[in-house]
């Protein structure tokens, strides 16, 4: 064989940049532009919840309950509880021939207040927190922080509450010691440095005069709080409140080809995946996206996807169009639309190159999850995977393969098990991220628009 013969019996992964004209390139960047606005609005699952719903009602989605009839290009959506929403497009095709379905998690880490959060130490108010998710928790300390959420009065009220983001509003933040200080603190184990217990978030200094109260900084909270919402100590016991990092998206690099933002994981495939079911007109077969809740602790939870949430809505869908839903489920196909973890230079060490994603080379397929002897996975069928691919190709959707670090460092978990236990066909598709579960992540713009592209090519 010659050497160009042999050339092309190799795989031959190039950056994006080199494989897309300028037009094509310019409509990464402006479909970044879209997603940037949606990760200053939409921090928390309640956010994109409400976001998703107002922006599919635009597009000529209607709610759907049981019972209620609908046909080829109707357009509808279930929202569960207000922290999870189905999507969906019914198809021409009779639904018993499978769904193809996206399945992306809406909720990211942060630090949630505890159900009795507020204390004062020391004429200092602050907030008691319990992080949920994956966090390297020093990493949240001296970042500036918001507060989002909902609190339910005792008459029932429902307040939401959204304070650090605008421009004028307050932040809080989490205190750490000062280097002179810190030298007992910097030989604790790297998990350590910084205990779940000490994650307290600062929220006020000034007393309330007039009063002889023992606690007047928690007392001057509390009268703010009353002023504002209308609340008292114990509404705080009926709240969810969560804090997140108050960053607003930014391009990165001098060439701005990367978005740096908190909640890429799993943002950056939910908002793709969002934009993708909106422009879909009349599929073939029904198509449907779901923006799940819960999946940075388990998926465990009635708005996690390991309840039956979605199962009822598939099986309501199929009784409502006379199909089996046995054979809908066993019909069906599905892209867990979840990241992964970019190759990074300055950590080579953690990674297997040849089989690790890069920034800027495309949506990555997964083949497998989980962690150690692929623990926690769904491995999707060398049929499906090959499906997949050739899909890709055929539609010019630039992607390349990856594994969450080396086999016996990496691994991590998606969703993919829980819709592969429905008998469904399933396989991770997503974005590579660079510092995930950092309150500042990075992944690409080309990347993130191939995903687009990706989860509209599968459904259309």
């Amino acid at each position: 064989m010659t050497k160009d013969e042999l050339k092309k019996l190799m795989m031959d992964r190039k950056n994006a940049s080199l494989l897309l004209d300028d037009k094509e390139i310019d409509k990464a960047f402006k479909f970044c532009e879209g997603y940037k606005d949606f990760m200053s609005k939409a921090k928390t699952e309640r956010e994109i919840n409400i976001f998703a719903i107002e922006a599919a009602k635009k597009k000529g989605f209607k709610e759907f309950h049981f019972g209620d009839k609908v046909k080829a290009g109707d357009k509808i959506y279930f929202d569960n509880r207000g922290k999870a929403v189905i999507l969906a497009v019914i198809g021409t095709e009779d639904i018993a021939k499978g769904t193809n379905i996206t399945a992306a998690h809406i909720d990211s880490p942060r630090l949630d207040l505890k159900e009795n959060p507020l204390y004062e130490q020391e004429e200092l108010a602050l907030f008691k927190t319990h992080y949920y998710g994956g966090i390297k928790k020093y990493q949240w300390t001296t970042v500036p922080l918001s507060l989002h959420g909902v609190i339910i009065k005792a008459n029932g009220e429902k307040i939401t509450v959204n304070i650090g983001e605008d421009d004028g509003d307050p932040v809080f933040v989490v205190t750490d010691l000062l280097p002179h200080l810190a030298q007992n603190q910097m030989k604790r184990p790297a998990p350590e440095i910084i205990k779940g217990e000490e994650l307290n978030i600062l929220i006020g200094a000034n007393c309330i005069k007039g009063e002889d109260l023992s606690n007047r900084v928690k007392a001057n909270v509390l009268d703010i709080l009353n002023k504002k919402y209308g609340i008292v100590e114990s509404d705080l016991l009926n709240a969810e409140l969560e804090a997140v990092p108050t960053y607003k998206p930014k391009d990165v690099g001098f060439d701005r080809s990367m978005v740096g933002a908190y909640g890429h994981d799993d943002k950056v495939c939910a908002y793709p995946e969002l934009m993708a079911i909106l422009d879909i007109k009349k599929p073939k077969k029904t198509a449907i996206a779901v923006l799940t809740d819960k999946e940075e602790t388990g998926s465990d939870g009635n708005t996690g996807l390991n309840s039956s949430y979605l199962k009822y809505f598939i099986e309501d869908l199929a009784a409502t169009l006379g199909a089996n839903p046995r054979q809908v489920f066993s019909n069906s196909k599905c892209l867990s639309a979840d990241v992964n973890s970019a190759f990074d230079p300055t950590f080579p060490d953690v990674f297997e190159k040849a089989n690790s994603s890069f920034i800027n080379y495309g949506v990555v397929v997964t083949k497998f999850t989980g962690s150690r002897g692929k623990s926690g996975t769904s491995d999707a069928n060398a049929e499906f995977v090959a499906e997949i691919h050739h899909l890709f190709d055929k539609e010019k959707v630039i992607w390349q393969n990856g594994e969450l670090g080396r086999v016996d460092l990496g691994g991590g978990g998606t969703v993919a098990l829980y819709m592969a236990n429905l008998n469904i066909d399933t396989i991770d598709v997503g974005v590579p991220v660079l510092s995930m579960h950092a309150p500042f992540e990075i992944v690409s713009k080309l990347d993130t628009y191939m995903a687009y592209k990706a989860f509209y090519v599968f459904q259309k």
